[in-house]
């Protein structure tokens, strides 16, 4: 089960372009800026990637809007983020062991970099509302490939629920708004 004080959140390429291209890349964005607001609210570190941004845009406003300075953004040209030296630098720096994972797309950058954090032994949580691909298909076909590497499918309340434990979590009003 989740845990705050081992838990990183990590949203892969929700860009402008990429958000557009998406059968369902709107909801996709709409649920990861939920996951973000969680993390900011019980001190979780956030890193937020961004495939060439040149050409795909910058990270879609809603969840821009959200960032803080416990946010960090990298941008990248390889497909798997781990293949980034700062990504790298930054996710093992949070001595963290369990990532909450949501991006786009799903069957190619979600997907490459869920392979490499479980090599490298996380423990990898998809966020399945928050992840997207430009086919329906390929996103499903990408998510039950990363759950044979050894990743946990999950979904946005789901995640948000198990940080929590308890209705007597201090931030339980904040987080249940979240939903609402």
């Amino acid at each position: 089960m989740l845990n705050i004080e081992n838990s990183i959140l990590i949203i892969i390429d929700i860009q402008e372009k990429l958000v557009k291209a998406a059968k369902e890349g709107e909801i996709c964005a709409k649920n990861s800026a939920k996951l973000l607001k969680a993390a900011n609210i019980l001190n979780i570190p956030t890193i937020i990637t961004e495939q060439y941004p040149k050409g795909l845009g910058k990270t879609v406003t809603e969840i821009s809007q959200e960032m803080t300075t416990g946010t960090t953004v990298i941008e990248k040209s390889s497909f798997s983020a781990m293949l980034e030296p700062e990504f790298n630098k930054h996710t093992i720096q949070t001595d963290r062991k369990q990532v909450i994972l949501c991006g786009i797309e799903t069957h190619i950058c979600v997907l490459q970099t869920a392979q490499d954090l479980i090599k490298s032994g996380f423990e990898v949580y998809i966020v399945r509302d928050g992840v997207s691909s430009r086919s329906t298909d390929e996103r499903d076909i990408g998510l039950e490939l990363a759950k044979q590497y050894g990743a946990k499918i999950t979904g946005t309340e789901i995640v948000l629920f198990e940080l929590l434990k308890t209705s007597k979590h201090p931030n339980f009003k904040e987080i249940q708004a979240l939903i609402k």
